[in-house]
């Protein structure tokens, strides 16, 4: 088991090194989750922010338009989760293993309720000098943005689409990118913060061409 985050008072001024150190350096098998996801670290002017995407709006994927961790569903070739949440990756935002610090460690595996699907959760910081991050197909992310950890400690409450049908939700709005759900109760447990009543959420972008997404796959992976 990894050890648990710092509290709120650790985290709220905790550097990226400080946060990653709480966790090992594991790859759990594939069979353990369904998908992974990479909370990607910098430290920014003032704050530690966090990579996350905006997929764009298609009706045929169920994360259309939702905000997200890079990161997708477990493909055959995979050998580990940590495999399975590189590859992702660099198809998404084009960061290869060689653009992170170190190698990601494993967070922990949360249940995305949306999509009936174990995630496996890893956390790595981004490298000096390196690329960044970019959208390398806009069929499926409309854009790559950095969210400072204090945006996450206010919440508004949002109407949104969920197992539940339209109901309010707490979510954090920042710079007009609405998080909320899987990925912002997952980001907020990771920087110690309280826990709130998430509803749903996407937990990933998933790509129905290969499988991976789509209202019919994630119907299968629920039922």
């Amino acid at each position: 088991m990894p050890p648990g985050p710092a509290g709120p008072a650790d985290s709220a001024s905790a550097t990226t090194a400080e946060l990653l150190a709480r966790f090992p350096e594991v790859a759990p098998p594939v069979a353990t989750a369904g998908a992974a996801v990479t909370i990607v670290l910098r430290d920014g002017a003032s704050d530690v922010e966090t990579l996350l995407i905006e997929r764009t709006e298609r009706p045929t994927d169920p994360a259309s338009g939702q905000v997200a961790f890079p990161g997708g569903r477990v493909e055959d070739s995979d050998g580990s989760l940590l495999a399975t949440a590189l590859r992702e990756l660099e198809e998404e935002v084009g960061l290869t293993e060689s653009d992170l610090r170190a190698p990601p460690r494993y967070v922990s595996t949360e249940h995305a309720v949306r999509f009936g699907v174990r995630v496996g959760v890893f956390a790595a910081a981004l490298g000096a000098d390196t690329n960044p991050p970019t959208v390398l197909s806009e069929d499926e992310v409309a854009h790559v943005f950095w969210l400072p950890r204090s945006a996450l400690t206010e919440t508004r409450r949002v109407h949104r689409e969920t197992g539940l049908g339209l109901v309010e939700v707490p979510a954090t709005v920042f710079e007009g990118h609405i998080l909320w759900g899987f990925t912002r109760r997952v980001l907020r447990n990771f920087f110690g913060l309280p826990s709130e009543d998430e509803s749903g959420g996407p937990a990933f972008a998933p790509d129905p061409s290969r499988g991976r997404g789509g209202d019919a796959d994630a119907s299968r992976r629920q039922g």
